[in-house]
């Protein structure tokens, strides 16, 4: 395997050698494998990044050793910068006719306490594009049915039902009912300042901000509930919104949700609604959440990301952020071609 790397990336704020120890800054320049270019060829669609606050460019070495055991022919090591409150990222484009899976990425980027991802066709910050994002646990830090129970001194009796939900007795249809039967008769004085002091996920306005700037969409899907995602739409410059509507009668809740469940599938429908709504080809759509109920929508979507999500999401997400800022989400859309 022979491989190149890209040093003089337009997007790398600083130069590399800043970011790299002298003994394997000349442990690279020196190495016969590794020859420098300044602008990458055409390459197959694949490519992996490896990210994080502790990724540093002293890594490339033991990445090429870990993609030695595949049968990739030529690779391409790029050093990129996509947001400049963002480290730098290590990544990587090759041909091949074996890649690395999903989950031997991530192991070895463990391995060097970092992150890592392998994507295909990864939609690009050059043309507009639609995020569409699950809002309980990932847009914001919180459960807000769970909030609300602890509030109301009913969370036993609502855990009560998640966990059959969770257990799989229970669809999110019935789970849902059930949850906000039980929050009947809670005033909304005693919630309202829940709703004014969301807590937002580290870095999602942020990463809001950076992809209006490249004239993306953005919404919320969410199984939650319009009343709190509502409270998102001008801190995060939201295009659309759709969640459960909670019934409110004399500033109380009356235990029930009008109109349809936004589930699973209602999801996945409200991604596609919107991508043509907005005339956005679904190979630039984007979905993220952290639980089951976001799966639908994520396969869905060109890439599907999981945020801090359940094993099972983080599985059969096409990617993960498991640690730290949302704005992460650049280094799988800016992966330099």
């Amino acid at each position: 395997m022979s491989s190149i790397i890209q040093f003089a990336n337009r997007e790398l704020n600083t130069p590399i050698q800043e970011h790299m120890a002298l003994d394997h800054w000349y442990s690279c320049q020196s190495n016969t494998s590794l020859t420098q270019v300044n602008q990458l060829p055409e390459l197959t669609t694949q490519s992996i990044c490896f990210f994080g606050p502790n990724i540093q460019l002293q890594h490339l070495l033991e990445v090429e050793k870990f993609l030695r055991t595949f049968a990739i022919e030529q690779t391409y090591f790029t050093a990129y910068q996509p947001h400049e409150q963002l480290p730098v990222a290590l990544g990587i484009r090759f041909n091949a006719s074996q890649l690395p899976s999903k989950a031997e990425v991530r192991d070895f980027a463990k391995s060097i306490n970092a992150q890592g991802a392998m994507i295909t066709q990864a939609p690009t910050l050059e043309e507009p594009g639609l995020l569409v994002m699950d809002m309980d646990s990932t847009a914001i830090q919180i459960e807000c049915i769970d909030e609300i129970a602890r509030l109301a001194d009913r969370y036993e009796e609502v855990a009560s039902v998640t966990a059959q939900a969770m257990a799989g007795a229970l669809s999110f249809s019935e789970s849902l009912h059930r949850r906000v039967a039980s929050l009947s008769g809670v005033p909304l004085s005693q919630i309202q300042s829940l709703k004014e002091n969301l807590p937002l996920m580290p870095g999602i306005e942020q990463l809001c901000q950076a992809l209006k700037q490249h004239h993306w969409h953005l919404a919320i899907a969410s199984g939650g509930f319009t009343w709190f995602a509502e409270s998102l739409i001008e801190p995060l410059q939201l295009d659309a919104v759709f969640a459960n509507t909670l019934e409110v009668e004399n500033e109380q809740l009356t235990g029930k949700v009008l109109g349809d469940i936004v589930d699973a599938d209602k999801k996945a429908e409200v991604l596609g609604q919107l991508a043509t709504q907005y005339a956005i080809p679904m190979t630039q759509t984007v979905a993220i959440g952290d639980g089951a109920n976001d799966l639908v929508m994520m396969a869905n979507a060109q890439l599907g990301v999981a945020i801090h999500g359940k094993p099972k999401v983080v599985e059969n997400a096409d990617a993960a952020i498991c640690e730290g800022s949302l704005l992460q989400l650049l280094y799988l859309l800016g992966v330099p071609k």
